[in-house]
């Protein structure tokens, strides 16, 4: 028995028996191997072997969303369809204490509450939570055959794929403590006709479209229309999740955590300005920009994660339009044919918080081919005179520049 398991169970005859039985589910009937592939632009994020039967769902796998964690996970079935009780362990190979390195979460389902339990090294922490007799299901960013249980569930209790009923599922989070601030997020499984699926989460900004067969398996999800904007594949041979995981951990602990958009400052003066952006920075992981990851005729957080900020110091016009000295945040909206740069007075907001009854204004931008492609989208001040320079946005093939004149 691996040390950190004898540790965990000697915790746990200490304190008071659990509420969720941990025993190991057991499989009945035929059992269906299979596995998924997840992947952001050209990088493996993720990968999942599955076995599954009526009585029981069991996964092994291996996600970097942004740091690398290996899951074993066991879920009994109920007969209505529904999860009965959950067995996952968490190893977290970058961890720096034994709590972050190491955690069991249990859970019991009913048909309108979920009682979750965390061991770890130095603790044990429990909470129950009511759940309004809604499908509930662990949530893991990058856990697909959750995901796919909740579809084939969903469509089980709506008897068809093309029924048109959008069915309620609720989520709990097997990372993060069970403390006052942890909360049971919604989503709906939104049948759209025979083998399509949208799936719309209050905690995802956007909807990822899922093509299942006639089973309500799932056989591939698109998050191009959310913010994770992954892709995943369903493989009949599942894949070799200990060699990827390998692989993953290896690159870790060489250069760090591979953080999916890094968080960055671009700072410049023009005349007596002091022009700063704070901006998230996506890697282009070998797709197709423009009318892919940025939709055309929509409004782009122009980066990642929270919205992008836009400070100068003193009064200056960007591509003509007035602009007082203050903060505000930076949008963009591509078009075939140009592209143009939003200014909007509220700040601090999240990504996907743009309020257009606070523009400043619209102005167009200068748009560029570039011959040598950026892989990490850049913002940059540019300064060309005392009074004059640019703000610039690259990103693969594109250079987006909006002119700058200090007042």
């Amino acid at each position: 028995m691996p040390p950190r398991m004898v540790l965990l169970l000697a915790l746990a005859a200490c304190a008071p028996a659990p509420e969720v039985d941990d025993r190991p589910v057991e499989h009945t009937g035929p059992v269906e191997t299979y596995g998924f592939l997840t992947r952001l632009g050209d990088d493996t994020v993720a990968a999942e072997r599955i076995s599954r039967s009526a009585t029981a769902l069991v996964s092994d796998a291996v996600d970097q969303w942004p740091i690398v964690r290996q899951r074993h996970t066991e879920f009994a079935i109920a007969p209505d369809g529904r999860l009965s009780r959950m067995v996952m362990e968490i190893t977290t190979p970058s961890g720096t204490t034994e709590d972050d390195r190491f955690r069991r979460v249990l859970a019991r389902f009913t048909p309108d509450s979920v009682h979750v339990t965390i061991h770890q090294a130095s603790r044990t922490t429990a909470r129950s939570f009511a759940t309004e007799g809604a499908l509930t299901v662990p949530h893991v960013s990058m856990l697909y055959g959750v995901i796919e249980f909740e579809i084939t569930a969903a469509l089980k209790r709506a008897a068809t794929v093309d029924s048109g009923q959008e069915l309620l599922f609720r989520q709990f989070y097997p990372d993060r403590d069970v403390g006052p601030s942890f909360v049971l997020h919604r989503g709906r499984v939104v049948p759209q006709g025979p083998g399509r699926i949208e799936l719309r989460h209050d905690w995802l900004a956007g909807t990822g479209v899922v093509t299942v067969d006639t089973a309500g398996r799932l056989l591939h999800y698109d998050g191009d229309r959310t913010t994770y904007k992954v892709q995943v594949e369903r493989l009949a041979d599942p894949p070799d999740v200990e060699a990827i995981a390998a692989s993953l951990v290896a690159r870790e602990r060489a250069a760090g955590p591979r953080a999916l958009s890094v968080r960055d400052t671009a700072r410049g003066t023009i005349g007596s300005a002091t022009l700063e952006v704070d901006y998230g920075r996506p890697i282009a992981r070998g797709r197709v920009l423009l009318g892919n990851v940025i939709s055309y005729d929509r409004v782009w957080r122009t980066g990642a994660n929270a919205a992008t900020q836009f400070t100068t110091s003193a009064p200056l016009t960007i591509g003509g339009l007035d602009l007082p000295a203050g903060s505000y945040t930076l949008w963009t909206v591509p078009h075939r044919d140009g592209a143009e740069l939003i200014l909007n007075a509220e700040t601090g907001q999240w990504g996907t918080g743009y309020d257009a009854t606070r523009d400043v204004g619209r102005v167009p931008l200068r748009v560029e081919d570039l011959a040598t492609p950026v892989d990490t989208f850049t913002i940059a001040v540019v300064p060309r005179d005392g009074r004059s320079g640019a703000l610039t946005f690259a990103w693969g093939p594109f250079r987006w520049t909006a002119e700058v004149v200090v007042r």
